[in-house]
């Protein structure tokens, strides 16, 4: 569960996230949709702790920044940040001790499978392509089986089967009850995906909904978006 309440954010002067409050429930896709510089990346940033912010935030009934969250859940990034001088299964090493993972070989396996990385597993950081790198943040993530994930614009990047193999993936982790946040720009991409959405604008949500309460508008993903985002 992730559950944020008056969530502000200012950079300077600017207002970026302006007292948002939302709850994501067990086993729920949320989709966090909104133009360039509405402030999803921001909100996703403070949700995993990496920003200050006013409000609250808490994952799984913890406060966001304490250990008991972080152990709960993962984080696929817009851009990776990934350790140039770690091969892709010393990365999965490296997440597998922090989170404390055993026994976790079969699974790096099946995951390197699953994203065509099998032949690459050997191979640094630094001589990985930016799909490929996507591809190893994403197995990163999921090695760790979280309680709750985090995605910003996570098929950005990836070719035709890793995008199938990650929705897949993702409502893998639905079924066994895992928290989704999906933060995108490219509405098309969840379309398929979603129980709740988010949108935002200018630093605030200004519709909140599951795909049941919105039923009634008859009405596409897309659709809803541009009704509700564009004009003042």
């Amino acid at each position: 569960m992730i559950n944020v309440v008056k969530l502000s954010k200012k950079y300077g002067k600017e207002n970026v996230v302006n007292d948002i409050s939302f709850l994501v429930n067990k086993g729920e896709i949320a989709v966090l949709l909104g133009p360039n510089g509405a402030g999803k990346s921001t909100t996703i940033k403070c949700i995993i702790g990496l920003l200050r912010y006013k409000g609250k935030i808490e994952i799984c009934g913890f406060n966001n920044k304490s250990v008991e969250a972080k152990k709960l859940f993962g984080y696929v990034p817009e851009v990776p940040a990934m350790f140039e001088m770690l091969t892709v299964y010393e990365h999965i090493q490296y997440i597998a001790a922090a989170y404390d993972v055993k026994d976790y070989d079969k699974k790096a396996e099946e995951l390197f499978e699953r994203f065509d990385l099998t032949d690459k597993k050997d191979k640094l950081g630094s001589e990985l392509s930016k799909g490929m790198l996507q591809k190893l943040s994403i197995c990163c993530a999921l090695i760790m089986e979280p309680e709750v994930i985090l995605f910003d614009e996570p098929l950005v990047g990836l070719d035709p089967k890793a995008i199938k193999e990650l929705k897949k993936a993702i409502f893998e982790l639905k079924e066994r009850g895992c928290t989704i946040l999906i933060s995108t720009h490219i509405i098309d991409s969840v379309d398929e995906l979603w129980d709740r959405v988010l949108i935002m604008k200018k630093g605030n949500v200004i519709l909140s909904g599951t795909k049941q309460e919105l039923l009634s508008r008859n009405e596409s993903l897309e659709e809803i978006f541009f009704d509700v985002t564009e004009g003042e």
